[in-house]
């Protein structure tokens, strides 16, 4: 609202709350409807009309929204995947694969732009990616991740050295989806109940994170090379990760072990339970769990490309950090994406991003993008060293 201009924003929620919370704003502008999103006509109804769609709802949603933007002929920006990467069954994964390529068609046809994936991670974790990449002549390794956590001094005073900062049901499946890496030209796949195993993860040691961190394959890194086409005859080594406190891989692989957070209900006294949604509720109900007043988390944006640069072994690390503005309030987290998504919105209206049809992060033009995020106090610090040969992550 800072950098915008905008003659209304109404902000949608199922939650009776908010109202209350947008009235405090004292913005004439802005405005707050109550919206059931599984009801279609009233999603449509509610779509009509507008010159963009801000879409930030669980990603089970995410894909009925999007069709209703294009119904509606009204661009969409979101933070997620358009795909549900909860279902993982293939008949389930090639309905969603249909029906994603439809919207795209639709969408290309009645001139609307539906930007995905424009969040933290996915999002500002692709575009720092780019920066990196930008950084050398060739890549033949590149890595990337992106993260929240507590600051050093809270996790370390916690249970599970962690406290939530999105939601924790989605937290809970994304413990226990498959992986991809490539390691020597070659794909590795990762089990969804291996993500916190040994071999799996590696540390990567940050002083300016006060400590080293844990750092867990996080979905397909091969499609790194479709993403950054000008990679794909050179890159022989990728991977997408998220980063934790240490500790994070020893409790979470017990509790995806005994599945604590698998999506088949189970009975309990007759009734059904999903394990994933109980964890959520239990761990994600309770105030340790949750940052306080003057507590501040962490959001952590890297990408590390190494390659040649002018003939010599060179590695460009691209990193963006922030913590959360006790001032606001905001946290690091809804500031990493908020803001990308409110950026990527502007650029939409304002005729920067003129691509049609469903739009990656690393269509959007990045010197716009990178003016944005600077008026909004965020900046991404690249560096190029020698790089001395090594694969490994973390190193």
């Amino acid at each position: 609202m800072r950098t915008a201009t905008f003659d209304e924003l109404v902000v949608a929620d199922s939650s009776p709350a908010v109202p209350g919370e947008i009235a405090a704003i004292r913005d004439p502008r802005v405005r707050a409807v109550g919206l059931d999103v599984e009801d279609p006509a009233a999603l449509l109804r509610l779509l009509e009309g507008a010159g963009v769609v801000v879409e930030l709802l669980p990603v089970r949603h995410t894909m009925r929204v999007a069709r209703a933007a294009v119904e509606a002929g009204v661009h969409m920006v979101s933070s997620v995947f358009l795909i549900d990467w909860s279902i993982q069954d293939p008949e389930g994964v090639r309905r969603q694969q249909e029906e994603l390529a439809e919207i795209d068609r639709l969408a290309r046809a009645k001139g609307v732009t539906i930007l995905k994936e424009f969040g933290m991670d996915p999002g500002l974790d692709l575009i720092v990616a780019a920066q990196a990449v930008r950084g050398l002549d060739a890549v033949e390794v590149l890595y990337t991740y992106g993260a929240g956590f507590p600051e050093a001094r809270l996790a370390e005073a916690n249970p599970i050295g962690y406290k939530f900062t999105w939601s924790v049901v989605d937290t809970m499946y994304s413990y226990a989806i498959p992986g991809r890496v490539v390691r020597d030209g070659r794909p590795h796949e990762i089990a969804g109940d291996a993500m916190f195993s040994k071999g799996n993860w590696h540390l990567l040691d940050l002083p300016e994170m006060g400590g080293p961190l844990e750092c867990f394959v996080n979905g397909d890194g091969s499609a790194l090379a479709r993403l950054f086409p000008s990679i794909a005859g050179t890159a022989t080594t990728l991977g997408r990760f998220i980063c934790r406190r240490p500790g994070h891989a020893a409790f979470w692989e017990k509790m995806v072990r005994c599945g604590f957070v698998g999506s088949e209900p189970v009975q309990v006294r007759g009734v059904e339970v999903i394990p994933a949604e109980f964890c959520a509720a239990l761990l994600g109900g309770q105030p340790q769990f949750q940052y306080q007043a003057g507590e501040r988390d962490v959001a952590l944006i890297r990408a590390d490309a190494r390659g040649t640069r002018e003939g010599r072994p060179a590695q460009c690390i691209a990193q963006l950090v922030d913590y959360r503005d006790l001032e606001t309030g905001h946290t690091a987290m809804q500031r990493t994406v908020a803001f990308p998504m409110s950026i990527g919105a502007q650029l939409i209206l304002g005729g920067v991003v003129r691509e049609r049809g469903i739009v990656e992060p690393t269509q959007v033009p990045f010197e716009p993008f990178l003016q944005g995020l600077r008026a909004r106090g965020l900046d991404i610090d690249t560096r190029v060293v020698a790089w001395d040969g090594g694969s490994a992550p973390g190193t």
